[in-house]
């Protein structure tokens, strides 16, 4: 039988979203319906909201969520009813090109679930990156369920669904963080933070904080930063060379995604040093270099993409790190909300006042 629960909906490009009745069928065969327990309010599914991903309006949103598996469909063999779970929206097929090499974190063929869930009135909806987690239960392919550690709580467990885990996969996976070296992030929202607190766990000794706001800075130094520099009153380019005896930084990560922040990470790293873009750029921006610094700096010039992470892997990793207390998940979230609240907290993320507003059931 079918579910019908509440959920957050976008209809149209830049219109509020509504909390409507939605349609979730019966998991078919490789899908798997969860009980959602707690879902952070993410950047993309403003993205959606925005129609800054595609048009395929009505969205259903939200992504970065932890649950309870409440039925499988046939096949199913990775989970099984009860198991508790983080969504993901990078369910490695196995069988394409970076796959069958071996880099299942390219994975160009990533599974969603088959079925749509619709409106009550049978309008079919786009789950926002296949998962539609703003809602009581969802429907998705069961390769996008993560099994965890059900001792950490869903608000902290499902911020490693998205946001957290690009930022500790930048620095950690994409980045390659060493113990000793060197770090500045440019962008200090929930991704740079969690790219701060992914150099900490590596073992960086200097761990350079930048962005335009002091309240933000603030809020690096309690996940790691030794420095902070605000790039309004300061040329952080300077800022970050003085802090490196002059040489500049072992690995920049650009949080941010906007061609004069990429531009000051990759100037201000060391000779043979990584520069990392995590922060998700808009179609028409362009970035203009000069060949000879590309090539005379050496070193190398990365995107990472969902913190070039391995669900499978770094998601029972990361869990394990937060219950030993050496990972404090706990930090990203601001406030806990309901779903009547998402396009308040739109407001609030765009203003820059939290990290993490987290819908819980």
């Amino acid at each position: 039988m079918a579910y019908e629960v509440k959920g957050v909906v976008a209809r149209g490009k830049g219109q509020p979203v509504t909390v409507e009745t939605i349609v979730v069928p019966d998991p078919g065969p490789g899908e798997a319906v969860v009980d959602v327990q707690a879902c952070g309010v993410c950047h993309t599914d403003l993205h959606y909201r925005e129609g800054g991903i595609n048009d395929d309006f009505p969205f259903l949103l939200g992504h970065e969520a932890a649950g309870v598996v409440s039925s499988v469909g046939e096949g199913v063999t990775n989970v099984a009813v009860g198991d508790y779970v983080v969504l993901n929206w990078r369910a490695v097929c196995g069988e394409c090109r970076a796959c069958r090499k071996g880099q299942l974190q390219y994975c160009f063929n990533t599974h969603n679930a088959a079925q749509k869930m619709t409106l009550a009135d049978g309008t079919e909806l786009s789950p926002a990156l296949g998962i539609g987690a703003f809602a009581e239960k969802t429907l998705v392919h069961s390769g996008q369920c993560t099994k965890v550690d059900p001792a950490a709580p869903p608000t902290a467990a499902g911020l490693l669904g998205c946001g957290v885990m690009a930022g500790v996969g930048a620095a950690i996976n994409t980045g390659g963080v060493q113990r000793g070296e060197t770090v500045a992030v440019f962008g200090c929202g929930g991704v740079g933070d969690a790219a701060i607190a992914g150099a900490k766990l590596a073992g960086a000794t200097t761990i350079i904080a930048v962005d335009i706001s002091d309240r933000k800075l603030q809020w690096a130094k309690g996940f790691g930063a030794t420095h902070t520099v605000n790039s309004e009153e300061t040329d952080p380019v300077e800022a970050i060379k003085a802090l490196t005896g002059g040489f500049g930084v072992d690995v920049a990560i650009d949080a941010v995604g906007h061609p004069k922040v990429f531009e000051q990470a990759f100037y201000a790293r060391d000779l043979a040093g990584r520069v990392v873009m995590v922060g998700v750029p808009t179609p028409g921006m362009e970035v203009t270099l000069p060949a000879i610094e590309i090539f005379g700096r050496g070193g190398a010039v990365k995107s990472s993409w969902y913190g070039d992470c391995l669900p499978s892997r770094d998601f029972p990793m990361l869990v394990d790190l937060y219950l030993q207390g050496r990972f404090d998940l706990d930090a990203f979230v601001s406030e806990t909300i309901g779903l009547d609240d998402v396009e308040a907290a739109f407001e609030k993320m765009h203003h820059g006042e939290v990290l993490r507003s987290v819908v819980v059931f």
